[in-house]
């Protein structure tokens, strides 16, 4: 029999939750019995085990619910009047500053433009008329531009976010570009980066200005990083020569040496 008077030790708590964690609560003779454990909880009853093991809950309940409660901020009151797409900020610079900003979905802000002109590049190149997949459209994208691991979230909430403008359509889980945007974007004279900085307007007129601008980001990130790649092989082969220099004058040194009858002892 069990002594409950007996004041539980922290190593008899942690092999109870050992062997909760190992065998599931309410198998006390199995943690009982378990050599791994035995010879902490042998003086033990199955119903010490069970109450000891409610007041462990009821403990790390209890704790849990006072820092959740410290860690609850009040969460400020959302305001119904403001609009879904808020007026953009004037063009500063065309790597750091969004074309479009949406404020629905999280990766909103500068990757807005980015994804808006993969997804735009993507689904132009594949021209199916029945329109792409979301996988067809991930593939296309990753094998042309370095996307984050989570590019496949990313591209679906674009996606949802391009088809609640009426920029795209989906039909059957397949996206394509409307044709009355594709006939807007055509008719509607495309401005110049300079002018866009000049007037500070950035509004949905200016969508292909955000592709190319898209696609001038990742072309200079490329070349940034082909250039970078050649820095570093320009700085290997110069210690490859600095090291080929140094062993050249050491034969040098030493077939002067042995040239004179001098005897050379190498380490």
């Amino acid at each position: 029999m069990g002594n409950p008077k007996q004041k539980w030790t922290s190593e008899e708590e942690e092999a109870l939750r050992a062997g909760v964690a190992k065998h599931g609560a309410g198998k006390w003779k199995n943690i009982q019995r378990d050599p791994e454990f035995n010879h902490l909880l042998h003086s033990r009853s199955n119903i010490d085990l069970k109450d000891k093991w409610r007041n462990l809950k009821a403990s790390a309940n209890a704790q849990g619910s006072r820092d959740k409660s410290k860690s609850q901020k009040p969460k400020p009151k959302a305001n119904a009047d403001v609009p879904m797409t808020p007026v953009p900020n004037a063009l500063t610079h065309a790597s750091s500053t969004p074309f479009l900003r949406d404020t629905s979905t999280p990766e909103d802000g500068k990757t807005a433009s980015k994804y808006n002109g993969m997804i735009y590049e993507a689904l132009t190149n594949l021209k199916d008329p029945s329109g792409c997949d979301i996988g067809t459209i991930v593939n296309f994208i990753e094998q042309r531009h370095e996307v984050p691991p989570n590019s496949r979230r990313l591209l679906s909430s674009r996606l949802r976010r391009l088809v609640q403008q009426d920029k795209l359509e989906k039909i059957h889980n397949c996206f394509r570009i409307k044709k009355e945007f594709l006939r807007a974007s055509s008719t509607t004279p495309t401005p110049k980066i300079k002018d866009l900085q000049n007037s500070g307007y950035l509004g949905d007129t200016v969508e292909e200005v955000a592709i190319a601008a898209a696609y001038m980001i990742a072309e200079a990130e490329n070349k940034s990083f082909v250039a970078a790649e050649a820095v570093k092989e320009a700085e290997r082969v110069s210690r490859m020569t600095e090291d080929s220099d140094v062993l050249l004058q050491l034969a040098k040194d030493i077939y002067d040496k042995c040239a004179r009858g001098e005897i050379v002892l190498l380490a």
